[in-house]
Order: structure tokens, then C-alpha cells, then sequence
């Protein structure tokens, strides 16, 4: 199974609540911090949630 590599490269200081919440679900606190996650349908809607904040690559 593939797996996405994903970076945060903005701050969630001015995003909703929702936003936040989501990004520290996937893992991620600080900018420029990555996480790996597996390539399925609940990661890739989270992704394009907070596409602004985030980059993510296939590994």
C-alpha cells in the first residue's frame, strides 16, 4: 500500500477550530514537521481539508 509523506508549511494561529483539530490529528504540531501516513480515503479527505496548510507527497 502507498504511503503520504505529509509537511506542515503554514501556521494554524488564524485557521478554524476544525482546521486545527485536523491537522493535530494527523500528527502534525510544528511547521516544517512531516509525518508518514498510509494513502486511503479518510487520509486524502483530511488532506484536501486543510490543503492550505499542508504539502504531502507519495513516499
Amino acid at each position: 500500500m502507498a504511503e503520504l509523506k505529509v509537511t506542515l508549511v503554514k501556521s494554524t494561529n488564524s485557521s478554524s477550530k476544525n482546521h486545527c483539530a485536523t491537522v493535530k490529528a494527523l500528527g502534525l504540531r510544528k511547521i516544517g514537521q512531516s509525518v508518514v501516513h498510509a494513502d486511503n480515503d479518510a487520509i486524502r479527505g483530511m488532506l484536501r481539508n486543510v490543503s492550505h496548510l499542508i504539502t504531502f507527497e507519495e513516499v
